[in-house]
């Protein structure tokens, strides 16, 4: 019973962490209606481009999660270029990013895997500081950083500049119609999504104890779990601010049954097997349960008719 404890309470720490990352996929896949495949690439630029910076460079690690920030967001700059200028279709244009963004991060690394071993990362000076534990010290930046970003988004898209972004992906032609340059809100959109992603990529590397080139695999099915079980929970009939939380929610509790189904015997090797289950009910228990509500509707509109 401690270990499922222990594993939970590890487990929060990190789903704030990847909701960071929930909260870009939630940007494009829901306010833009784009899907982007080159958060697989970008999580893994993230983390990458944060060991380079620390190990290699010196540099401090907050420091180092900015940068590899403005590293993401010149990958989602790329991908928007591709997708607008180019003309080529988003899903395209998001794989030929993350395959460019493969040898990218190796070439950043000098090789596949850095270990964090000899530098302080933020989560090592905070339990420093204080005393806490990896855990709890993961649960206390993530929630810092995660809360803080959510604030910011709420203000952002509450301006002139995120409203013609949620405007360009609610309807492209009333957008276009208004006057608006709406390839312009899509790469600023990708770009904003993926500088997100990035960050959590850093974090959760910082957090790990290493960097790999292949740690974003399956980033983006992780995020679309985290934003599908958040509406799942709190509905989407929900403000702006609490759809953002939703997502953060959603990330907590994918992590949460990761952790206590290992917890309980399950094999490593089944973890996207898993993954594939969770967004599959999750996508299709709102379905049914409506389905099964309008039915229930025309029965009782069918039984008063009969009535009368």
């Amino acid at each position: 019973m401690n270990g499922i404890m222990l594993a939970v309470q590890g487990a929060l720490g990190q789903g704030i962490l990847w909701g960071i990352m929930g909260l870009g996929i939630y940007l494009t896949f829901r306010i833009l209606d784009i899907a982007d495949l080159s958060v697989d690439g970008t999580f893994a630029l993230g983390g990458c481009t944060c060991a380079a910076l620390m190990v290699r460079a010196g540099c401090d690690p907050y420091t180092s999660v900015i940068l590899s920030s403005l590293a993401g967001m010149a990958a989602g700059f790329v991908t928007g270029i591709l997708y607008t200028k180019c003309e080529i279709p988003a899903i395209l244009a998001g794989i030929l990013t993350q395959l460019g963004l493969y040898s990218i991060n190796l070439r950043i690394m000098d090789k596949s895997n850095t270990p964090f071993l000899k530098v302080d990362t933020m989560f090592k000076q905070v339990v420093t500081v204080t005393g806490l534990s990896q855990s709890w010290a993961c649960l206390l930046i993530g929630c810092v950083a995660a809360l803080a970003l959510v604030a910011v988004l709420y203000w952002f898209f509450g301006t002139e500049l995120g409203s013609a972004i949620r405007a360009t992906g609610n309807n492209e032609n009333m957008a276009r119609s208004q006057g608006m340059n709406t390839n312009t809100y899509k790469i600023l959109g990708l770009t904003f999504s993926n500088g997100m992603v990035a960050l959590s990529g850093a974090l959760v590397s910082q957090y790990q104890g290493y960097a790999d080139v292949k740690q974003g695999m399956g980033a983006i099915v992780t995020g679309l779990a985290s934003i599908i079980i958040g509406e799942v929970i709190l509905g989407k009939r929900v403000n702006f601010a609490m759809k953002l939380l939703a997502v953060l929610l959603g990330s907590c509790v994918y992590r949460v049954i990761v952790a206590v189904v290992l917890q309980l015997g399950l094999s490593t090797d089944d973890l996207k097997l898993l993954t594939a289950v969770l967004v599959a009910l999750a996508l299709s228990v709102p379905v049914i349960l409506e389905r099964r509500r309008l039915a229930a509707g025309y029965s009782e509109s069918g039984e008063e008719e009969r009535r009368a």
